[in-house]
């Protein structure tokens, strides 16, 4: 054995904290400790002094002694090693050299003491690897979380589409009571018409959310109640004056008003068929390299303005790609889909359904893919030179796909202040909310396919910029799938307008 115990006192002798290596009694322990003072002489230059059982190594740190005490067969060098590292420790987790920073952080420093000590022995271990011990930093703790965060997210975004799917019930009900008790009206579209279209309502595809209905106008307020909406009216200005100073981006009635009326206006599409292929990128990237998951969901949906347009089949083309699977809906010809590459349904004296809502025929999904297919990647390099912690992220976009409205998001620690931003191609932004830096690139073409951005924030610890969150979009997709043609199988139009995007759903690099 030879380590008795560490321990940490003042120079008057009291013991402020102490770690025992062997079975000792709490007196015995008090008694060596107590007497260490009185054996140090003074004007003495070595750092070791021995009675007739132990020898105490000791080193002294401003208004305190950092002291082993061990057995007089010990080896001397090995004994002053063992103090030097715990030496360098004290300051680690000791806020301030003194009995109350020491007394304070009495635990974690034990805890160190045990990690660098074992059975009397010193460990061949460094200062970092001793925090990092004591941190108990656990890979699979971590991704346990992520996937409880996975499930939350999706329960939430489940709780949403019920919620929709409710308020767009209670809507129908609502317009149905109003057509009983009004007049009598024409029916001007295909769900008031006594047809059997060939899909229900019902979306049977749960991955696309379904449209929220838009929220009802209020009333403007009339009457002797002007003057309590005017101060509610000043309160709001307040409540509002007040998110604007912690950060929040608040917008105008007149501003949202706008916002939503062009936004609806460009919703109704112009043509009488519109055909809509989307695919969403799901990838979760290592930031050593390598993906630990990725794959592409697709879908083709058709919206069918008039009814007398409904009769239709749609030719489409689509190429051999590797991991590439496709699912279609219970009521198209699958033969004909598989044969000749035609979306029509298996009894075409049924109509598609009519209306501004979207009915989707046919989905995919490929798997399989490696990072090489990776439309963008992200690197980010943390380094903490000293008190602030420099990072270096940079991007590189594939030729395959021009990106637009690219967004990098990577977390940072608690901030006072945003982040010291040196060089950047694109803007940023930074939520001090959610302690997110939001970095921006509009478009991503050939001009300008990698990109780099550095900043600096106060030293914090590498993990804490992961994971980093990427969000971007583009005109064409992975399987390269699109309606050649429009087959009227009754008098209907063949004019149509195709929309083609790929989106993230979800691009993590962690």
């Amino acid at each position: 054995m030879v380590v008795l115990a560490a321990s940490i006192i003042s120079k008057s002798g009291k013991a402020l904290a102490s770690r025992q290596f062997v079975d000792m009694s709490r007196i015995r322990i008090e008694g060596l400790l107590a007497a260490f003072p009185k054996l140090v002489g003074t004007g003495k230059q070595h750092t070791y002094v021995e009675t007739e059982n132990v020898r105490y190594v000791y080193q002294p740190i401003e208004a305190l002694y950092v002291l082993l005490i061990t057995n007089k067969q010990s080896n001397i060098l090995e004994d002053l090693d063992t103090l030097r590292l715990l030496s360098k420790l004290v300051p680690e987790y000791s806020p301030s050299l003194d009995e109350e920073g020491v007394c304070k952080a009495a635990f974690q420093l034990i805890f160190a003491f045990d990690e660098a000590i074992s059975l009397g022995n010193k460990e061949n271990v460094t200062v970092a690897q001793v925090k990092q011990n004591c941190e108990m930093e656990s890979h699979g703790e971590k991704l346990h979380k992520l996937v409880m965060q996975s499930k939350i997210n999706d329960t939430n975004e489940v709780m949403r589409r019920k919620v929709t799917e409710i308020e767009k019930i209670k809507i129908e009900r609502k317009k149905t009571e109003n057509e009983n008790f009004g007049p009598t009206r024409t029916p001007n579209n295909f769900n008031d018409m006594n047809r059997d279209p060939v899909f229900p309502d019902i979306d049977l595809f749960p991955n696309k959310a379904k449209e929220r209905p838009s929220a009802p106008s209020h009333a403007p307020t009339k009457g002797p109640g002007k003057r309590m909406v005017l101060s509610k009216e000043q309160k709001t200005d307040q409540f509002i004056k007040s998110l604007e100073a912690e950060g929040e981006v608040i917008l105008e009635d007149t501003q949202l008003s706008a916002i939503q009326s062009r936004s609806s206006s460009s919703i109704p599409p112009s043509d009488p068929i519109t055909v809509t292929i989307e695919e969403k990128l799901n990838a979760t990237v290592k930031r050593d390299g390598g993906v630990s998951n990725f794959y592409i969901q697709g879908t083709l949906a058709l919206q069918v303005l008039n009814d007398v347009d409904g009769f239709l089949q749609l030719q489409i083309e689509k190429q051999d790609v590797p991991g590439l699977t496709f699912k279609t809906h219970p009521n198209i010809n699958k033969e004909l889909f598989n044969g000749q590459q035609i979306v029509g349904a298996i009894d075409p004296n049924r109509p598609f359904p009519s209306g501004q809502n979207e009915t989707h025929l046919v989905r995919w999904r490929i798997e399989g893919l490696d990072e090489s297919f990776l439309p963008l990647t992200v690197n980010c390099w943390p380094s903490v030179p000293g008190n602030t912690t420099n990072v270096n992220i940079e991007y590189e976009a594939s030729e395959m796909f021009d990106l637009q409205n690219v967004v990098i998001s990577i977390p940072l620690p608690a901030l006072r202040e945003a982040p010291s931003v040196k060089q950047i191609d694109g803007e940023w932004k930074y939520d001090p909310r959610k302690s997110v830096l939001e970095w921006s690139v509009i478009l991503i073409d050939q001009s300008n396919r990698s990109g780099s951005m550095e900043f600096s924030v106060p030293a914090a610890d590498p993990s804490t910029f992961f994971p980093i969150s990427v969000g971007f979009s583009a005109l064409n997709t992975f399987s390269s799938l699109k309606v050649t043609a429009v087959r009227p199988l009754r008098e209907g139009s063949s004019k149509y307008s195709q929309r083609v995007r790929l989106v993230t759903d979800k691009y993590e690099v962690v």
